[in-house]
Order: structure tokens, then C-alpha cells, then sequence
């Protein structure tokens, strides 16, 4: 069974009808298939950091935050490699090579948690390996657009990069429910889970440094008793066995006789399958890596060297125009993905004087605006097709820029009350969808700008992918360093609209005003369209 494909002609009518098609959609869904997974991968790490503190793992705060945010520095790093591998190695084997390779970041986790003896350092290199799954976009597209029509690329790339984002989600949204049971039999014996909350029924009012009184609410008052001196200082706090007190536990610290602290917090504890969220992929990343070997074949393209591929990225202007447009969307979606949770834990879990009970559950709204970004990202690929890339990446920009701009003066970065939460997820969801837009619009317009020469067509979408992939790992070193320095995301945000202003500017002149440069206005009119056959010819001669 031949590796490379003998002839490949998408835009030869009879070619596309008798033989083109079927194979392009049926490579297109096995590659999306493989993506979804690798998505689904890399951001496996930002579900399992917050819970091992909770299963006997000794981090501190600050190494958890670098365990979220290595697979996010590790993806620009593989995806940089990735975007040289299809013309080298082909569609097969690099896809085979990008499914097989992810089972070792996985078992390896699945391994991990079950030691709280691990050392830290494995888990940060397992985190690294997590981007395994960030690098396969930068081969992955570029495969999938050289297998399609210039017509029909933005609805086949839309479809893989929307239904791709898809696995954020799904890991968000699966890996706190797959947890929580066994899956693997005998295989994986469970963690034990121990949480402690506080009991904000309990009211404790300090003076000096000396606990002055404690008062219970509610029903629980009857079954906590306060204990003081004949002075009326408090000494002691008993809780009485009852259903509403199962699990709490009072902790009392002293000082020379006198009670400095109280607290009471109810303590749960249960068996939580950890690996779960690893160990699951692993089937289904065999069974891609199986059939994308039986199935898939690669185009011939021509053998270019590394230094070649990288003098065309960077002795261009439009290179470094789609890199920034591409970072403003897609290192947008990415990045908000990676710290949407952490803003509405940070930003809205803690308000001075807030009842802490109150709070928002981060994991209850987390998997929503890449769920958002990645619907929009597929289902508005036909849309580019039809009224062309630059429009809508005209839309992307300017509504990153608004939505940005309104979560700024709107308050809502340094909220003073829980009441400013609605609209502060409306917003951040409306950003979702403005990236996913973006998304999906320039995957159509890049190859649109290299239509003269398929290879780097395919390798502009590799390149831009690869540096909007560090979008999570800046994003959060960035807001974190925000809040800490300045107690408020606007200055980031702040930065991120001045930023989307400018990829805007840069989208209207080179690529969406009539008569731009690199111009997409549509499946009936492109700059390339527009061009005579000599004019085409000398483009075609110019990059070969």
C-alpha cells in the first residue's frame, strides 16, 4: 500500500468529481477525528493541577499555576516543529506519528497521580508533553487544505479547527464527572479526596488578635454550643453529632489561655479516580492512530529544506500580518480558555466583604465560551467561503476590541459586588465568540494571500497557528501578573484591545478594503482573481 498518492488536482473539476472528493472528506474526518483528541489532550493538565492538592500532593500555588501553564508554553514550541512535517513527511505518517505519540504524556499522568510520592518534576514534564497534542494543529490544518479546492477550504478547515476546539470543552466539561467512578476495574485503585469547607453559619468576631464571640445561625445553633468562662470570653466549641454537623470539625488555636482563632469546617472526604481524565483518551487515541495509517495517504509536494521554509515565513510582510491576526484570534481563544476559570475564581471569589458561600463555581462555567468559540469556529466556514475570510475577520476584530473595552470601563475586571458577575460572563462569552469568528474567517484568507504557491498556503496556516499557541501561556502569566501588581485585569485587557485594533487595521488594508493587496472578498472575487494568467505566471515563477 503506496504512502504518497500518485496524482492530486482538487481544482481539476473531473479529477475532484471522480476521485478528489471522497478521498478529501474522508481524510478530513479521520484527521478531525485525531484533532479532537489533541485538543482534548492539552488542556488535560488545567483539570487535573486543581485537584491534587485535594488527594495528598504537597505543590504550592505557584507550582500549580506552572503545571496549567507548561502545555501551554510546550504547544508554540511543538507547533513550530509541526509546521515542517507535511511536506517532509506526508498526511500519514505524520498524523500516525501525532496519535501514537500522545499515549505517553497520558499514561504517564495516569501513572502519576496515583503516588502522592511522585516527584514534582515528573509532573512538569508530563505537562510539557501535554503539548504534543497543541503541536498537531500547525500539520494537521495545513494537511487538510491541500487536499481541497481553494472554493471549499474555509468550510473543510472551519469544520476541523470548530470541531478540534470542541476537546477543550469536552475535557472541562468530562474529566470532573469521569472521576468520580471506576472505569478500569481492577486497574487504578482510587485517591482519597478530602476537601474542607468552612461553615459560614458560624460567625466568629475577633478584636486585637482575641476572639470576642462566636454566634451560630440558623438550625445549626441548636446542635453547636459556645463555650465561656465566667467572664463570658469564649473557651470552647462543641459540635454535637446530627446530621447537619456530619463531617465538621471545630479548630480552636490559643495563646497564654486566650482564644486567638476559630474556625469551623466541614470536612468530606471520598474515593476520586484522578487518573480517569488521563487513562480515558487512550483507546481512542490507538484507534486513530490505527485507522489514520489503514486510511490515509499523503500529496507529493515538493522537498524543500527547513531553512527554505523558514526564509518563506519570515522574508514576507504578509507572514508577519497573518501571524499577528491570528494571535489576536485564535492566541485569544486559547489564552481565554486557559484562564477563564482562574479570572471568575480570582476576580469574583473573593470581594471584600462577600459571603465566600456565594461565590461562583468556576467549573460550572468553564467549559461554555470554548464550547461557544469552537461551534461558531465550524459552523462559519461556509460563510467565508461565500462573502470571503476578510470580512469576518473585520467583525472578529472590532468585537474583541468592544468587548474588551466594556469589560474595562464597565468595572466589571475589579468588581465591588457579586451583582456585576452576569454581565461580566456575558461579556467574556461574547470575546469567545468573537475569537471563534476569527478563527474560522482566516483560515479561508490565509492560503487565499499564498494562492500562488499551495506549499506555503498550507504552511502560513502551521507558522500562525504555532505562535497564537503560546496565547495560554501569556494570557495567564500576563493577567496574573495584572491582578498582583495592579489588583484588576484592565491593564491587560487594556493591552489586548490596543492589540486587536491594530490586527483590525492591518485586516482592513491589506486583505478587506477593495483593491487590497492580498484581498478576499469571496468564493467570486480574490486578489488572485483578479490577477491576468502572466500576472500569475510571474508569482508562480517568483515562488516556487
Amino acid at each position: 500500500m503506496s504512502t504518497w498518492l500518485k496524482r492530486w488536482e482538487p481544482e481539476d473539476q473531473q479529477f475532484w468529481k471522480s476521485e478528489g472528493s471522497g478521498r478529501a472528506w474522508g481524510t478530513l474526518a479521520v484527521t478531525t477525528f485525531s484533532l479532537f483528541f489533541s485538543f482534548a489532550t492539552w488542556f488535560v493538565m488545567s483539570v487535573v493541577a486543581v485537584r491534587l492538592p485535594n488527594i495528598g500532593f504537597k505543590f504550592d500555588t505557584m507550582q500549580l499555576f506552572w503545571l496549567a501553564a507548561m502545555p501551554g508554553l510546550a504547544g508554540g514550541f511543538f507547533r513550530t516543529i509541526h509546521a515542517f512535517l507535511i511536506p517532509i513527511f506526508g498526511t500519514r505518517a505524520t498524523i500516525t506519528g501525532a496519535n501514537f505519540v500522545k499515549l505517553l504524556p497520558m499514561v504517564w499522568l495516569g501513572i502519576a497521580v496515583m503516588n502522592p510520592q511522585t516527584p514534582y518534576l515528573h509532573f512538569l514534564i508530563i505537562a510539557f508533553l501535554c503539548g504534543f497534542g497543541a503541536g498537531d494543529f500547525s500539520s494537521f490544518m495545513p494537511s487538510t487544505s491541500i487536499f481541497f479546492p481553494k472554493r471549499l477550504q474555509g468550510t473543510a478547515m472551519g469544520l476541523q479547527a470548530g470541531l478540534g476546539n470542541l476537546g477543550v470543552s469536552v475535557t472541562q466539561f468530562v474529566a470532573p464527572w469521569i472521576i468520580g467512578f471506576s472505569i478500569i476495574g481492577a486497574i487504578g485503585a482510587p485517591q482519597l479526596f478530602t476537601s474542607a469547607t468552612p461553615v459560614f453559619d458560624v460567625k466568629v468576631t475577633k478584636d486585637a488578635g482575641v476572639v470576642k464571640d462566636v454566634v451560630v445561625k440558623g438550625d445549626l445553633a441548636s446542635h453547636i454550643k459556645i463555650v465561656k468562662n465566667e467572664a463570658g470570653a469564649v473557651q470552647d466549641i462543641i459540635i454535637t453529632e446530627h446530621e447537619r454537623t456530619r463531617g465538621m470539625q471545630a479548630k480552636i488555636e490559643m495563646e497564654n489561655g486566650v482564644v486567638t482563632d476559630i474556625t469551623v469546617k466541614k470536612i468530606v472526604k471520598k474515593n476520586l479516580w484522578l487518573h480517569n481524565s488521563s487513562f480515558w483518551f487512550i483507546p481512542f487515541l490507538i484507534i486513530a492512530g490505527i485507522i489514520s495509517w489503514l486510511y490515509l495517504r499523503s500529496v507529493p509536494m515538493k522537498k524543500v529544506s527547513v531553512g527554505g521554509m523558514i526564509k518563506n515565513m519570515t522574508d514576507n510582510k504578509h507572514a508577519y500580518f497573518c501571524t499577528w491576526i491570528y494571535i489576536m484570534t485564535f492566541g485569544s481563544f486559547a489564552g481565554f480558555a486557559a484562564t477563564f476559570p482562574l479570572m471568575i475564581k480570582i476576580l469574583y471569589g473573593n470581594i471584600p466583604g462577600m459571603d465566600a458561600a456565594l461565590a461562583p463555581d468556576p467549573l460550572k462555567y468553564a467549559f461554555l465560551g470554548p464550547l461557544i468559540g469552537s461551534v461558531i469556529r465550524f459552523a462559519g466556514g461556509p460563510l467565508s467561503d461565500k462573502w470571503g475570510g476578510s470580512l469576518f475577520t473585520m467583525i472578529s476584530g472590532a468585537g474583541i476590541v468592544a468587548g474588551c473595552v466594556a469589560l474595562v470601563y464597565g468595572g466589571y475586571l475589579a468588581p465591588t459586588s457579586l451583582d456585576q458577575f452576569p454581565m461580566f460572563l456575558y461579556l467574556m462569552l461574547f470575546l469567545f465568540l468573537m475569537a471563534g469568528i476569527g478563527n474560522f474567517s482566516t483560515f479561508r484568507q490565509f492560503p487565499i494571500a499564498f494562492a500562488f504557491n499551495p506549499r506555503m498556503g498550507a504552511q502560513i496556516l502551521g507558522w500562525t497557528g504555532a505562535w497564537a499557541a503560546y496565547g495560554p501561556f501569556i494570557f495567564a502569566s500576563l493577567i496574573g501578573s495584572s491582578i498582583t501588581k495592579y489588583q484588576s485585569a484592565a491593564p491587560f485587557f487594556t493591552g489586548v484591545a490596543i492589540f486587536a485594533f491594530i490586527g483590525t487595521a492591518l485586516n482592513y488594508w491589506y486583505y478587506y478594503r477593495d483593491g487590497a493587496e492580498r484581498g478576499d472578498w469571496g468564493s467570486k472575487d480574490t486578489w488572485w482573481i483578479r490577477l491576468s494568467e502572466s500576472e500569475k505566471q510571474s508569482y508562480i515563477a517568483a515562488n516556487p
